[in-house]
């Protein structure tokens, strides 16, 4: 028991010293999206083409990539999706995609994808990439493969043609989801208005028992979102904002936010975001991409094999799963194979559950407080130590006595 203790002191000192903020500049959405983890992330993605944040007026659509994937990813091995997959892949669930659209020709999502109106074409690329980290299925000679390989994609759109999502669009494109019956609902844009329209689409998806996830940060910000001097706004962010939507904020292979990642609002869980592998909107290519929008989209797939391993739970059981049986951390991180492994306690009351989000002061502290977090790491490690020595000062003592121990060790 005391072993058990200390290897759990250093695991969670180790992931104290991991989550120390980085920090944040501007990232404009008329830009491709921050590849900064490019160089840390897995080697075979260096050069794999960057993902569109949002097309500019007169650009053209983003092309089938020319270049694949071999290795696994980081985010895979990170999520224990090898582990996962032996409970569940997703199959029998249907995840609906608001975004922009899901390519037709993409092999790994052949056969499961079903497009409502123009949402299957997709100009930018955005939404295809989301699908592909939700269930693109393994292919020979590939290493991408989405958290649920066997669920079905609803491609449903959110935003315009360039990748500009809409109050609109968004509350008509969740309300078209649930009604179509998808169990899980990913919402890729933030937007700053729209809160009731988007509360009155969100309520409706929960009365279908739908759960709706959606990133707590923006990928980039649109420059006129700027404040006087540059300043990236901080939040709400709609739809995650609303107490009945999961709000998941990115991490990349380091541990912690790409640097010009935009400020989170209140998020509730972290995935994996930066330095993200999937497929394009068309081809068998891969590109390589970062944002809270890709992490959700992992959020998005580990509630599908939830709902695939426990077709009796309800949207929000799911929900909690995914929550409390994540790994600790500053802002939870998300554990597929506990969330549908873990027998949790009888479910609060109704009231606790729909409790407000998290306060701000969940988020990482801000970068000048980075030596009070690495001492909390630093003292932790320094009690795993005391305690290790203080069990083998009770352990051989004892062993002696007892005949444990040769005499004269």
């Amino acid at each position: 028991m005391t072993s058990h203790l200390i290897h759990r002191l250093i695991t969670i000192a180790v992931a104290a010293s991991a989550v120390l903020p980085a920090a944040s500049g501007p990232a404009v959405a008329d830009q491709t999206a921050d590849t900064a983890f490019q160089t840390s992330a897995d080697p075979g993605a260096i050069s794999l083409p960057p993902l569109p944040v949002r097309l500019g007026a007169g650009q053209p659509c983003t092309v089938a990539s020319q270049k694949t994937a071999t290795a696994a990813t980081w985010s895979g091995s990170a999520l224990g999706l090898h582990r996962a997959h032996q409970l569940s892949e997703g199959e029998g669930v249907t995840v609906a995609l608001v975004d922009t659209g899901v390519g037709s020709g993409v092999p790994a999502l052949s056969g499961r994808v079903t497009a409502l109106g123009g949402a299957g074409t997709d100009c930018p690329g955005h939404g295809s990439f989301a699908a592909g980290l939700i269930a693109a299925a393994p292919e020979k000679g590939k290493g991408v493969v989405g958290l649920a390989p066997q669920a079905r994609i609803l491609a449903v759109s959110g935003t315009d043609d360039r990748g500009a999502p809409s109050v609109q669009r968004v509350a008509q494109g969740i309300r078209a989801s649930a009604k179509r019956g998808a169990e899980v609902i990913y919402v890729g844009a933030t937007l700053r208005t729209g809160r009731a329209e988007l509360a009155s689409a969100v309520a409706y998806a929960v009365r279908e028992d739908a759960l709706v996830v959606a990133p707590a940060a923006p990928d980039a910000v649109p420059r006129e979102e700027l404040g006087p001097n540059g300043e990236l706004p901080r939040g709400p962010y709609w739809p995650a904002a609303l107490p009945d939507v999961l709000s998941v904020v990115d991490f990349g292979p380091s541990g912690v936010r790409q640097e010009k990642a935009p400020p989170a609002y209140r998020p509730e869980l972290a995935a994996p975001g930066g330095g993200m592998v999937s497929v394009g909107p068309r081809g068998s290519g891969h590109y390589i991409g970062s944002g809270a929008s890709l992490a959700a989209a992992c959020a998005a797939g580990a509630a599908a094999l939830v709902r695939a391993y426990h077709p009796e739970m309800t949207a929000e059981q799911v929900r909690r799963q995914l929550l409390e049986a994540s790994y600790p951390s500053d802002i939870p991180r998300l554990d597929p194979y506990a969330a549908m492994s873990t027998v949790l306690p009888a479910a609060r009351s109704q009231s606790a559950i729909k409790a407000a989000k998290p306060p701000a002061a969940r988020m990482p502290a801000p970068p000048d407080n980075r030596p009070r977090t690495r001492g909390l790491a630093i003292a932790a490690v320094c009690l795993a130590v005391v305690l290790l020595v203080g069990a083998a000062g009770v352990v051989i003592p004892l062993g002696r006595a007892r005949g444990w121990l040769p005499p004269g060790r």
